[in-house]
C-alpha cells in the first residue's frame, strides 16, 4: 500500500466531521493519551512509500557512526544477540489514526547509547534505512525510555509491511519518524530533514501540536 504524498492529508483531503465523530468514540479513560486531530484505531493501517524490501540475514548488518566515540557495525546474529526489552507505547500517525497501548519488543535505545557513546557534538539522530530512506529526530527524542529498535510488537514478529527485521520505534512523534527497515544511526551536529520532510511533512512532528506539515 502506498503512502499519500504530502497536501493529501489537508483541505478537501479531510473530513473534520468524520474525524471529529471517530474521536468522540473513544472511551473517556483513554481520551487524555489521543492527541489532537486524532481517532483510536484498533488495527494497524500499512502506510509507507515504494515496495518492500526483501531481508536476506546473511547480507544484514547494523551500523551506528558519526558523532560518536565507539562506531559499531553488527551482523543480524550479532544484532539479535544485544539485550532486549519491552514496553509499552501509544503510537500516533499523521493520517489521523492512533494505536494505543501496543507491546513492543527489542533492543532498548538506552543500550545503543551506552554502546556508542555519542560525543558532546552530536545533537540529531538521521535513521537510515533500506532503499536510501532517512529519517531525522533530535537527539533528545531519542532518550526516552520506551524508544526502541523493535522487531516484535504486539506478541508477534514485524511483518515485512511493518518493517521487519527492525523497526525503530519513537512514540513521542508521528509515527513516519519511526523509520521501517532501519539499518543504521548516524549521529550528527547538523539536522539533515528526511524523505517526508523533504516531502512537506513537519520537521519536528509532535502529535501533541499537531506538526503536520510545515
Amino acid at each position: 500500500m502506498f503512502f499519500r504524498l504530502p497536501g493529501k492529508l489537508k483541505g478537501k483531503g479531510v473530513d473534520e466531521t468524520k474525524i471529529d465523530a471517530l474521536r468522540e468514540r473513544t472511551p473517556e479513560p483513554v481520551r487524555d493519551r489521543v492527541p489532537p486531530g486524532q481517532f483510536v484505531t484498533n488495527g494497524w493501517p500499512v502506510l509507507h512509500y515504494g515496495s518492500v524490501p526483501r531481508f536476506d540475514p546473511k547480507n544484514w548488518s547494523f551500523k551506528v557512526w558519526g558523532c560518536v566515540a565507539n562506531p559499531i557495525e553488527l551482523d543480524y546474529q550479532a544484532f539479535r544477540a544485544l539485550p532486549q526489552i519491552e514496553c509499552t507505547a501509544d503510537i500516533h500517525c499523521v493520517t489521523r489514526w492512533s494505536k494505543l497501548g501496543m507491546s513492543w519488543e527489542g533492543v532498548p535505545m538506552r543500550h545503543i547509547l551506552d554502546l556508542v557513546q555519542p560525543t558532546a557534538s552530536a545533537r540529531f539522530v538521521i535513521a537510515h534505512a533500506e532503499a536510501g530512506f532517512t529519517a531525522n529526530v533530535p537527539l533528545e527524542a531519542i532518550l526516552d525510555e520506551d524508544v526502541l529498535l523493535a522487531h516484535r510488537a504486539d506478541g508477534h514478529d514485524i511483518t515485512a509491511e511493518h518493517g521487519w527485521p527492525l523497526r525503530l520505534v519513537v512514540p513521542s512523534r508521528y509515527f513516519w519518524k519511526s523509520a521501517k527497515w532501519l539499518r543504521g544511526l548516524e549521529f550528527t551536529t547538523d539536522d539533515r530533514p528526511g524523505f517526508w520532510e523533504q516531502n512537506g511533512y513537519h520537521n519536528d512532528a509532535d502529535p501533541w501540536k499537531e506538526e503536520r506539515h510545515w
